[in-house]
């Protein structure tokens, strides 16, 4: 068979695509990383730390800060702090303070994206935290809509003045505000073409799929969108298109970032089986309460497995406590995770 040969036309065709190529690549890969304004990407496995407590109950800071290196050890991409999954309804104003510190502070010169909580239950308190988080100069915020509001004009002003005290990326929680008020798709988008920071939405409201397609479409205004809800829809979020998940799973923060890399390559069967082993320990928690805490010790991240219940008025210690066959098949189950860990048992 002979050789065919390359002609001019078509070797000045490539020539030319050769120069505009590493500016079109260098483009795209800007839009997808979707960098902070310190350079980290808001992009990947998000993970809400659970706060660890002593057997009295009190903050364990040093596990906290254990919690921090964990993850960042498991290759996961961001570290979120103080969220739901944090149990921030239990913590008093002046834990919330010192935990962003410690968090700060662990996380200095380690890679995953440090994004601090600053929701508060009117603009008042939320702005106090967010002054705290913005001297400590972290990669971003987040923060729920206020607790206090009775209308979507209430969050507008709100989040307005979140927007005002940081030219960071911030978060919007979609859940967490008012009872039965979630901001809609077209406030969050309105935000974000007031304030290009404010572009960032964790997204755990109903209908949940049909707001998350929404957001998709909105790209831009909206640099990322994101899923939350423990990961339990995660693998469809993948799939749908969207930039990552924010979620209180810690413990398996290695997996989750496995899980990321299986869906960067496109290696969709790895990822599939990943996930369903996965979902055998998000039943587990359901049926077995407590078994994530366990999870944590038996990881080595937190000396117990204490929780603390009651509010900030009035907290009491909550230890927990397992039967052998519970812990059995805790057990059975975490090792089929064991093909996807980084970081062993």
């Amino acid at each position: 068979m002979s050789e065919r040969r390359v002609t001019r036309r078509e070797c000045l065709a490539l020539a030319a695509a050769s120069l505009f190529a590493p500016a079109a690549l260098s483009e795209a890969a800007a839009r997808r990383e979707g960098p902070s304004a310190g350079g980290k990407p808001m992009r990947g496995a998000f993970m809400i730390l659970t706060t660890p407590f002593t057997d009295a109950g009190e903050v364990d800071w040093d596990d906290l800060a254990r919690e921090v290196r964990f993850v960042d050890e498991a290759g996961a991409h961001g570290i979120v702090w103080p969220q739901g999954s944090s149990g921030v309804a239990n913590l008093t104003k002046e834990e919330r303070l010192r935990g962003l510190e410690v968090l700060a502070k662990a996380n200095q010169g380690r890679k995953p994206a440090l994004v601090l909580g600053v929701q508060g239950r009117t603009t008042e308190e939320m702005l106090e935290y967010a002054r705290r988080a913005e001297a400590l100069a972290p990669d971003a915020m987040i923060a729920m809509p206020p607790s206090a509001a009775r209308s979507l004009d209430d969050y507008r002003e709100y989040f307005r003045a979140l927007a005002r005290s940081t030219a960071r990326p911030i978060f919007i929680q979609t859940s967490g505000g008012a009872k039965d008020l979630a901001p809609t798709v077209e406030l969050i988008v309105e935000l974000a073409r007031e304030h290009p920071h404010l572009a960032y939405v964790k997204e755990e409201s109903a209908p949940l799929v049909e707001r998350m397609k929404a957001e998709l479409k909105q790209r831009p205004p909206l640099k990322g969108v994101f899923g939350a809800s423990y990961a339990d829809g995660w693998l469809y979020e993948m799939r749908l298109g969207l930039d990552g998940v924010m979620t209180g799973m810690a413990m398996y923060a290695d997996l989750m970032a496995r899980m990321w890399e299986l869906h960067e390559r496109g290696d969709a069967d790895r990822l599939r089986d990943a996930y369903s082993k996965f979902l055998l320990m998000r039943n587990i928690n359901e049926s077995i309460p407590g078994a994530d805490l366990y999870v944590m010790q038996k990881r080595g991240i937190f000396k117990t497995t204490t929780a603390r219940t009651g509010g900030t008025a009035g907290w009491k210690p909550k230890p927990l406590s397992l039967s052998a066959d519970a812990i059995a098949e805790i057990e059975f189950r975490f090792t089929a995770l064991q093909p996807y860990l980084r970081l062993g048992t």
